[in-house]
């Protein structure tokens, strides 16, 4: 197995909501980068200083533990529009070092319906929805929590 990176790009969404309400008429901050894929990670992680480029606030801290199999408390951030290969899907990120690359992990595969081709070392439209882009706004709650839901035929 190989791995896989994507280009990113990264809006400061509480820039593009100032200039939604019209009390700002600068677009806004955004930066491209590269980031791992990572499907065992489950959330959006961003090195340091790309968020500080970005003007994002700190929000909070989270607490979790890594792959070396160690808790650790990072830091997480104000809202950024996340845009892969023209789908968007809005995150908070996760501070890491950076000396560590950038992650998309699982759940902003979701929102944005990609899943690896492994062969091709690359994102691909999720084939149960035709390659396009679907929601499943109902899928955790009839489907992915609640298998029993779907096997009683309600």
């Amino acid at each position: 197995m190989g791995k896989v990176t994507v280009a990113i790009k990264l809006t400061n969404w509480d820039d593009v909501r100032r200039l939604a309400d019209g009390t700002s008429k600068d677009p806004g901050r955004s930066h491209t980068a590269e980031a791992l894929v990572d499907t065992g990670a489950t959330g959006f992680y961003l090195k340091q200083s790309l968020i500080d480029q970005l003007g994002l606030a700190k929000v909070g801290e989270k607490r979790g533990l890594t792959m070396s199999n160690r808790w650790e408390t990072r830091a997480f951030y104000s809202p950024v529009e996340l845009e892969i290969q023209g789908r968007t899907a809005l995150v908070q990120p996760v501070a890491l070092p950076d000396g560590l690359p950038n992650i998309v992990g699982q759940v902003p595969l979701d929102l944005m319906d990609w899943v690896i081709d492994m062969q091709g070392r690359k994102l691909i439209g999720n084939p149960a929805h035709g390659g396009e882009q679907m929601w499943e706004e109902f899928g955790l709650l009839l489907g992915r929590a609640c298998p029993r839901f779907l096997e009683s035929g309600r």
